[in-house]
């Protein structure tokens, strides 16, 4: 093992040391095996309601057998949409306990990634089997003018009736897209397209090419593809720019060119290809998991996408997702070591293999900081992996839900980079006792409250979070007051509290946690509060102005500045407001 950093060294050795301890102690270990009835194991996340997935069309999965996987999410209202290989299903989730099936719309292509906006659906597709008209019978000829491989356009103004609107085709299909909104332009949003399957015939589609840069300049390989979609007429939508996010000085293949990075490492994948990109708009950001390295881009014209960081890391095979701080500060990459069809949480894995690993951003530049793994090892028959998350709206504090594929659903504290700590967690049983079949959590995202995990074998689950050692009842409280009519994950949202008291007191319940230090300040501080919430008017108001003034006196000096002065803001603004 070369591990990069000592840093690096002392959290891998940790991990080891948590991994070691779960065997004794985790009741993820050793659940019963089973589809429907697999053992269940859960600390501070509650399972309060399941769907199951669609009859008819889905069945336990083998290896090889992709025809019927759960996929991604998206949100909106009180709809879940959740993709797949076979199509959409779209759940109605008024009442999260007992989740219902509204619609099941079959178009076959790929893991359907889907993003939703006003009354418009964008479907991804990237299989060679996919049509133009979502038929079930597949395009059997190498070329064929009803093959589509690209991202379809759908009305879902009518949600029982989709209806396809614009198909735009791509090189590659897209296996990912990114739903990018433009605030200085309302007319249009933009798709950033990820296609990572092998590029099809010029024959087919004009323009095409699989050449390595050397021999064609003009290679499909090496880009994203943007597609521009005027929201009045969708059905004009088209690719607008296919930028070249990989070059660099020394040419299109410029970034990691595959391969291993020395004794006791991975093997990378070519950096010809962008898995997924996280676009932060508020902040003008996106984050590439970009097959062999890490990418931050300037997206401030999301038609004209710049570098302006990249990062490689000798434990990483394949830079699969991404997800920012609220604050943007720091970025969380995933690797999808064995392309989740493999179990790779198991006792004898490196825990740095198949993680998460986080960078601070600063300078224009990342920074290596720590890994996040699920600690409870995972059998031969579960597929596992770092996978696809969301962060969770706690004032202060970096916390994240994360799908692990079988090693089930993750809630994680990664505030302190170098430490990140799991704070919650649900995991089933292996849905076979005897085989790898593929199954488990594709996607953990929270949403108005509530987190909901995409099982791709099984169906729907709805989570609550539970008051712990980690996590308090103010913290949670605070987190379901932001809501959004509409949630794309890989178009991550700022966050944005009401001033209230119990975001205030979130905020300090943080600050205690994160410094024990801290526990007679904070009893001051909450014994203020909780004066001034009794009492009424100026008198409320004056109480409140002059803690908002005695905690920006706190911030200075202390290592944790930033998060003094945000709960000061709350204070001061709860004032104002009285």
């Amino acid at each position: 093992m070369r591990p990069r950093s000592l840093v690096a060294a002392l959290v891998g050795a940790a991990l080891v040391t948590a991994a070691a301890g779960a065997q004794m102690a985790d009741p993820r270990i050793g659940l019963k095996p089973g589809w429907k009835d697999a053992g269940e194991a859960a600390r501070n996340l509650v399972l309060v309601g399941h769907g199951d997935k669609a009859p008819g069309l889905y069945n336990p999965m083998r290896i090889g057998d992709f025809g019927f996987l759960n996929g991604d999410l998206a949100f909106a209202g009180n709809y879940v949409f959740q993709g797949g290989f076979n199509g959409l299903q779209l759940w109605d989730v008024s009442n999260p306990a007992a989740p219902k099936l509204r619609l099941t719309f079959p178009c076959p292509g790929g893991q359907g990634d889907v993003s939703v906006y006003n009354n418009l659906l964008f479907w991804s597709v990237e299989e060679y089997r996919a049509r133009v008209d979502c038929g079930p019978q597949a395009v059997e000829d190498s070329v064929s003018a009803d093959r589509f491989r690209g991202v379809k356009i759908f009305d879902i103004s009518d949600l029982d009736h989709p209806k396809q609107v614009a198909a735009v085709q791509t090189c590659r299909g897209s296996h990912t897209h990114t739903l990018v909104r433009d605030p200085r332009d309302a007319e249009n949003v933009y798709i950033y397209v990820s296609g990572t399957a092998p590029v099809r015939s010029r024959t087919e589609l004009a323009g095409c090419s699989g050449r390595a840069p050397a021999e064609d300049p003009n290679t499909s390989l090496f880009r994203i593809d943007i597609i521009r979609v005027p929201l009045k007429s969708p059905q004009d939508a088209k690719v607008v720019n296919s930028p070249r996010i990989f070059a660099d000085s020394a040419g299109i293949a410029g970034l990691w060119p595959g391969g291993a990075h020395g004794p006791g490492t991975q093997a990378t994948s070519q950096t010809n290809q962008c898995h997924d990109v996280t676009v932060y708009i508020e902040y003008g950001l996106g984050a590439g998991a970009c097959s062999g390295n890490g990418i931050l881009l300037d997206i401030r014209d999301p038609a004209n996408p710049k570098r302006i960081a990249e990062v490689t890391d000798p434990n990483f095979a394949y830079w699969h997702s991404a997800t920012f701080s609220n604050d943007a500060k720091k970025v969380l990459f995933t690797d999808e070591w064995g392309g989740g069809v493999a179990p790779r949480c198991r006792a004898t894995d490196r825990p740095e293999w198949g993680a998460d690993a986080i960078f601070t951003i600063s300078d224009g530049k990342l920074h290596p900081a720590g890994y996040y793994k699920i600690p409870a090892p995972q059998t031969e028959q579960e597929n596992c992996v770092a996978h696809n998350g969301s962060l969770i709206p706690i004032p202060g504090r970096d916390i994240m839900a994360q799908g692990w594929y079988q090693g089930g659903v993750s809630v994680f504290d990664f505030t302190d980079p170098y430490h990140p700590q799991e704070i919650a967690f649900f995991d089933r049983g292996p849905q076979s006792p005897t085989e790898l079949q593929i199954s488990g959590s594709w996607g953990a995202y929270w949403y108005n409250g509530r987190v909901y995990s995409s099982e791709i074998g099984r169906g729907l689950d709805i989570f609550e979070l539970r008051p712990s050692e980690f996590l308090t009842r103010n913290e949670i409280e605070a987190a379901k007051l932001v809501h959004y009519e509409r949630v794309n994950p890989q178009d991550q949202v700022k966050f944005v509290w009401p001033a209230t008291f119990v975001v205030a007191r979130a905020y300090l319940d943080g600050l205690v946690h994160s410094d024990s230090l801290r526990k007679q300040w904070g009893r001051d501080i909450s014994a203020q509060l909780t004066r001034a919430e009794r009492l009424q008017g100026p008198a409320r108001r004056n109480a409140l102005v002059r803690l908002g003034s005695q905690l920006d006196g706190d911030a200075r000096g202390t290592n944790d500045a930033d998060r003094v002065r945000a709960l000061a803001a709350v204070v001061r603004e709860m004032a104002r407001r009285r």
